[in-house]
């Protein structure tokens, strides 16, 4: 029988599965911002808590393999539930080309620079490795998200307390060029910047089946996991953002680095050696969690029956290897178009496009959480889901047509398979 995880392994994927990359490159991109930086960080960590709970309820009430399509699939139906399913698993797998590409780039300094071939090879590498790991059981992956956890932890807390010595104010300015721009708009603009730090706040919620007891000890880690990975970008990029001026952070590459450096003075080539090691295994750990997630996503949809049967097989484990495998191999040809100039330029229009998919998809289900709430006439519940969908929309309103149409090409892809899915599952 599959061993199962527990309150410590659902607690290191929520803290894996959000932090990553950006909590090293946000301090240098809110710069300019200024004040309205820290503002952006507090808000953002208050909607990300506000999803939390609405995805801390549904897990609750819906404690089942899939996350998200599980409680759209509940509350509106089926198809609807596939569509959310579908468009979820899909930008899992672009989320996970961004993390191997970062989680390489950051062992630059440690082992020099690399041909495009050996990049791609040791890339492809690291997602096996993961691949590996999580084919072995859902909770050997569990369990190195553990590890790999405590290990980041580490950076987090000792950074801050070197550096607070020289925090100071005055540094924290708005940029000439903004100076001009309205209050509201520099807020829902940083707002949106920040809450890329946030996304995976519902990854927990997936593997509900290999988890003990999960209508307790998901909603527990996941509350408890999100509000302490606000406190960790609040408390870390606030005392960057206070240490370095900010006409000068906001042309830094590295950060972490270039604050220790204003600090302790002395070799930074040391200090880039060893953050840039603790930025790769960020990321990984990172990496371990999105691989576990999307994994998880299909299995639900083969469970209900929306995908072929296929993608529910398990191993003598217990672990769902034809989905984790699938996912992995989706997320290769993603990782290989990234290694051409042009589409590598197009990274952070990756993210961009990510992060507003991800967000329709909370969006859906704070409007599932509502209907419940509404249903049950909980005040609080519904004043929590009012909320969260308001936030959901603040994210939206900013998105050009551009950004519509690829983050809609997602679900409307979702045509193609469900009739074929459909039709596999009744034979």
């Amino acid at each position: 029988m599959a061993k199962k995880m527990g309150f410590g392994a659902v607690l290191a994927i929520v803290f894996g599965s959000q932090i990553g990359s950006g909590i090293f490159i946000l301090p240098s991109t809110l710069a300019p911002y200024g004040k309205f930086g820290v503002y952006g960080w507090a808000l953002a960590g208050l909607g990300a808590i506000l999803l939390a709970l609405v995805f801390a309820n549904l897990c609750s009430r819906y404690p089942l393999v899939g996350g998200p399509h599980v409680y759209v699939n509940a509350v509106f139906g089926r198809t609807p539930g596939f569509f959310i399913g579908w468009a979820y698993w899909l930008i899992s797998w672009i989320s996970s080309t961004v993390v191997v590409v970062s989680s390489v780039a950051y062992l630059t300094p440690v082992i020099g620079d690399m041909s495009t071939s050996m990049t791609l090879l040791v890339e492809i590498s690291l997602l096996l490795w993961i691949t590996a790991v999580n084919c072995r059981s859902v909770e050997s992956a569990g369990r190195l998200e553990s590890v790999l956890v405590f290990l980041k932890f580490i950076p987090f807390a000792v950074v801050p307390a070197m550096i607070f010595g020289h925090f100071d104010t005055a540094n924290i300015v708005v940029a000439d060029h903004y100076a001009t721009v309205s209050d509201f708009k520099l807020i829902t603009k940083v707002i949106s910047i920040c809450f890329w730090g946030f996304i995976g706040v519902e990854c927990a919620t997936t593997p509900a089946g290999f988890v003990h007891n999960p209508s307790k000890t998901i909603p527990r880690a996941v509350i408890l996991g999100t509000c302490g990975v606000a406190a960790v970008y609040i408390l870390n990029n606030t005392i960057i953002m206070g240490v370095i001026p900010g006409h000068i952070l906001a042309n830094s590459k590295a950060p972490f680095v270039d604050a220790l450096s204003v600090a302790v003075g002395g070799n930074s080539s040391f200090w880039l050696t060893l953050l840039s090691l603790v930025a790769s295994i960020v990321c990984i750990g990172t990496l371990n969690a999105w691989v576990l997630t999307s994994a998880q996503i299909s299995l639900g949809l083969a469970q209900d029956k929306q995908l072929p049967k296929l993608f529910g097989k398990k191993n003598r484990f217990g672990a769902p290897y034809v989905s984790i495998l699938i996912s992995s191999a989706g997320t290769i040809p993603v990782l290989i178009l990234t290694k051409y100039e042009n589409m590598a330029e197009q990274v952070t229009s990756l993210i961009d496009i990510s992060v507003k998919t991800f967000i329709v998809v909370y969006l859906v289900c704070c409007m599932a959480f509502l209907k419940i709430s509404f249903r049950e006439r909980k005040i609080c519940k519904s004043i929590i889901g009012i909320m969260a969908a308001m936030f959901c929309g603040l994210m939206l309103c900013d998105s050009d047509l551009r950004s519509v149409l690829v983050v809609s090409s997602f679900f409307l892809s979702g045509f193609l398979m469900l009739p074929l899915a459909r039709r596999y599952n009744d034979k």
